[in-house]
């Protein structure tokens, strides 16, 4: 069964993402002479489907990985409040936005990651629902000690996406990016991510609430931690009931099915309703990690993880790399027209998504600017790449058609 979307939306530094010099072109080289890949079409199916249950369980270890270095991050910011530790805290989380951000090509097809994702990544996030803002000092639940009196991880859990703006910010509690929001606040500048002053933590300091709103960050933390394992055990192993041994008992063209939708569905549904919206408003709370900054990233890393559910390769945070008989190899064993194509378009999406500057709220001013025609490049370059990978699942034998 397809899984209807769940839009949700997210600056790790530029040098971590491989540059496009890296990038491009790689897909399409001649394979013709590698007598270590299946030319059996067959062969080639089953191969591509265990590369790919080894690359999304790498990807998600590294993001669980990341996660707890986050948590221990804040653990220490909460516990000495200081611009140091704050500055800290902030790096991690972008640095933990880099392996969950490749991540996000593993969804769409009712995979593990659909049970938690919205207490993962969901946006647009009310900030109103969580802590003060610019124009309601004492909102959210941290404080209202009234309702709330006492925070836990259940209670944010009960209260995530629990009412909000139909069509529009929801009630958020949890996640990256309520983390996001904590550690930044909002984004009030035009030229800059947000500045949530270190003292909003330390006791007799700036706004109200300060131990209760640490306390908040630290559940936040934990719970992004569990939510992740949960995921990672799925795929970690091929031991009985796991989603990993369940995918690889599957028929081949199930399997790839499941694989092409979430490569495809996030190229031409998930991103472009993460950029379309920001280039009709022009409206930087528009943007999937507005209070840092880094929708720019995201952008990046979503094709990058496309990329990698093609390509059959992932490069993990250690810069050690798992690789082997791809996608793009069984469509190439299949029709190597269509693979061709495909590498093509699978470059220029890569190339369309890594020429966007930051800050992305700059990037989306003025129709028929520089910044808008690069973003709008990308969506339409994303389109074309999930278009074909609709004409490659053809080749392969089956349809492909993505949740509305």
């Amino acid at each position: 069964m397809l899984h209807t979307f769940r839009f949700s939306w997210p600056r790790v530094a530029a040098t971590a993402l491989l540059s496009v010099s890296a990038l491009a072109f790689t897909a399409c080289k001649d394979d013709d002479d590698d007598t270590t890949k299946p030319t059996d079409l067959t062969g080639a199916k089953q191969t591509a489907v265990a590369t790919y249950a080894s690359v999304a369980s790498a990807t998600y270890e590294d993001a669980l990985s990341a996660a707890r270095t986050l948590q221990t991050r804040i653990q220490a910011f909460v516990a000495t409040p200081s611009p140091a530790t704050l500055a800290d805290a902030r790096q991690a989380w972008k640095d933990a936005r880099r392996p969950y951000g490749q991540t996000e090509a593993f969804r769409f097809y009712d995979g593990p990651i659909e049970e938690v994702e919205g207490l993962l990544n969901a946006w647009p996030l009310d900030e109103n629902f969580i802590d003060y803002t610019s124009t309601q000092p004492t909102a959210g639940i941290i404080n209202d000690v009234t309702t709330y009196p006492t925070l836990s991880k259940s209670l944010l859990v009960d209260l995530n996406e629990n009412g909000g703006a139909v069509g529009g910010e929801k009630n958020i509690s949890v996640g990256y990016h309520a983390i996001e929001f904590l550690l930044w606040g909002q984004d009030l500048s035009a030229t800059g991510p947000g500045n949530r002053p270190y003292t909003d933590y330390l006791a007799g300091g700036t706004a109200s609430n300060q131990a209760r709103r640490g306390q908040y960050l630290l559940l936040c933390a934990e719970l992004l931690v569990e939510h992740l394992e949960q995921v990672a055990t799925e795929w970690r192993s091929t031991g009985a009931g796991t989603y990993r041994a369940r995918l690889l008992a599957m028929p081949a063209d199930s399997a790839l099915q499941r694989i092409l939708t979430g490569a495809g569905a996030l190229g031409a549904g998930e991103m472009n309703e993460r950029l379309q919206p920001a280039l009709d408003t022009q409206d930087q709370e528009e943007e999937h990690s507005c209070f840092s900054d880094n929708t720019d990233q995201d952008v990046k890393l979503n094709q990058l993880g496309i990329r990698n559910v093609i390509l059959g390769t992932y490069t993990r945070t250690d810069n050690s790399t798992v690789t082997g008989p791809s996608v793009l190899d069984a469509v190439r064993a299949a029709d190597a027209s269509a693979a061709n194509t495909l590498a093509t378009r699978l470059d220029a999406a890569t190339a369309a998504t890594q020429a966007i500057q930051a800050p992305f709220d700059q990037e989306i001013l003025g129709v028929g600017s520089a910044g808008y025609n690069r973003v709008r490049a990308a969506v339409l370059a994303c389109r074309a790449q999930s278009d074909q990978l609709v004409s490659a699942a053809a080749k392969l034998g089956f349809p492909l058609v993505f949740p509305n």
